[in-house]
């Protein structure tokens, strides 16, 4: 990418998308093209088409979704199926018919089965079932990155897909009925430190582990392989993979080419109930925690392999505990 490249941000006020344009501001980018929700209904299908003859990106990086944690996902599938697919048929349809350069989807590491291996690779994808509670989420996400390879395998595009692990940072969501368990954990033990709440209840048992990336070390991991990576490259060392052999033009239309997307984590877990115990130290919140074990836990485990990554040349850098301080900082900035 050049730096005056013209880039389409969906989703550029949300956790995801607003770390990648920062990111990308601090890396000399000048040519950047965000819309809100009022300006751009990205359900609407002649909308997008609009959008997209009218501004002609050259690149698009597709962060914008309707997301939560495990209560939003299990009252609102519908809403979590309807909503991510159309958004991502739109924006990635329209990107093909406009010649969009390179294009970035952002899905999420829920798309692996329930019982997935641990660490999780890119390739259990689609080897047993999905984890019930955000299974319309999960397939919605599956749906993209399929349609991200059926393009380049069809029309050869350059869609890039990556699956960043649980995310928390600067502009996360802290409604407590919608947000993710950090986020969540973190106003939650705010609000009853300044209200002199004596105990903190914490949905589930608290032994489920979870893995756990700074908004902003994402961002970096976003740009990094838009910059150095390309779909070619991922087939290539897919179908290597599969046939040991060197590949040619003609090699690659015989193979099966899956599991192109890149997983984005830092390989590290910690429990749930360890998080809390974290959040309580960096809130000083001085009461009790309990946990209602009546409530659903989730997967017990869920935990990336980011070898492909590491192998790329990219790292996180910004460790749990630091993440959450400069998180709550800028909560309390921003209350």
């Amino acid at each position: 990418m050049k730096k005056t490249s013209k880039i389409y941000i969906a989703g550029h006020r949300g956790l995801v998308g607003s770390a990648i344009v920062k990111n990308l501001e601090s890396k000399g980018y000048t040519n950047l093209v965000n819309r809100t929700h009022e300006q751009l209904d990205l359900l609407n299908q002649n909308a997008v088409a609009e959008f997209f003859k009218a501004e002609k990106p050259e690149y698009v990086i597709l962060a914008a979704a309707k997301v939560g944690g495990i209560v939003a996902n299990n009252t609102y599938r519908a809403d979590f199926i309807y909503e991510n697919l159309q958004i991502q048929n739109n924006v990635i349809h329209q990107s093909y018919l406009h010649g969009v350069e390179k294009l970035l989807f952002l899905g999420s590491t829920c798309i692996y089965p329930k019982n997935a291996p641990q660490p999780m690779p890119e390739n259990c994808l689609l080897t047993d079932t999905l984890e019930y509670t955000n299974e319309p989420y999960a397939i919605a996400k599956i749906a993209g990155i399929k349609m991200c390879e059926s393009y380049n395998l069809q029309y050869g595009t350059n869609y890039i897909s990556v699956m960043p692990t649980n995310l928390y940072g600067p502009n996360d969501n802290f409604d407590l009925e919608t947000s993710h368990v950090l986020p969540a954990l973190l106003r939650k033990m705010h609000e009853a430190k300044m209200n002199n709440t004596p105990q903190v209840e914490i949905w589930g048992s608290g032994k489920p582990r979870r893995e756990f990336l700074y908004s902003e070390d994402m961002a970096d991991a976003c740009v990094f392989l838009l910059e150095n990576r390309e779909f070619s490259d991922v087939i290539t060392s897919e179908a290597k993979q599969s046939t040991n052999e060197t590949c040619t033009p003609s090699s690659l239309k015989t193979q099966e080419i899956r599991n192109t997307h890149i997983n984005i984590g830092t390989g590290v877990d910690i429990s749930i109930k360890e998080l809390a115990q974290t959040i309580q130290k960096i809130v000083g919140y001085k009461g009790e925690l309990t946990f209602d074990d009546s409530k659903p836990d989730g997967t017990m485990v869920k935990l990336t392999d980011p070898s492909k990554l590491h192998a790329l040349g990219w790292k996180h850098k910004v460790e749990l505990e630091d993440g959450i301080k400069s998180m709550y900082a800028w909560y309390l900035n921003n209350l």
